[in-house]
């Protein structure tokens, strides 16, 4: 239920900036709008969120959903859509839009979804910082009699 919900609110993301961008520089339907919406947002959700969220961080997830999504709305929308425009630089501002709104929703994913996946842990994290330094005196009793003895 949670994946779902996730998706849900990722594909109603995708299909705004889509049908926004999309719908004034070029000519395509509503059901062009749809599939292009889903492709990118199953690519984008199983690569980018499932995949590579949990094993990096925020930064270099967004970048890859920026990829992903350039990527994927340029050859999808050559594909489907006759450009009256060039489609680059449309699907450009699209995956810049795309990406800025994915920097949020991975922090619901961290949040929400993946918490109960993962514990909280990251186990295969690059960037693990997380490090810690015991001290400690050596506390050997014959030692310090010993010692204490050459003193004296």
């Amino acid at each position: 239920m949670r994946h779902i919900k996730a998706l849900a609110i990722k594909f109603m993301t995708i299909l705004i900036i889509l049908y926004s961008l999309l719908a004034i520089f070029e000519s395509a339907t509503l059901g062009e709008f749809l599939l292009i919406s889903a492709l990118v947002t199953g690519i984008a959700y199983i690569i980018g969120d499932l995949f590579i969220l949990p094993r990096f961080n925020n930064v270099v997830a967004t970048i890859a959903d920026f990829g992903l999504a350039f990527v994927g709305i340029w050859v999808l929308s050559s594909m489907f859509i006759y450009p009256t425009t060039p489609i680059g630089i449309v699907s450009g501002f699209a995956a810049f839009f795309i990406a800025i709104s994915e920097a949020l929703f991975h922090v619901y994913m961290k949040e929400k979804v993946l918490k109960k996946q993962y514990n909280h842990r990251e186990p295969f994290s690059v960037l693990n910082t997380r490090l810690q330094t015991e001290f400690s005196e050596e506390e050997d009793i014959d030692y310090i009699k010993k010692v204490n003895k050459n003193r004296e």
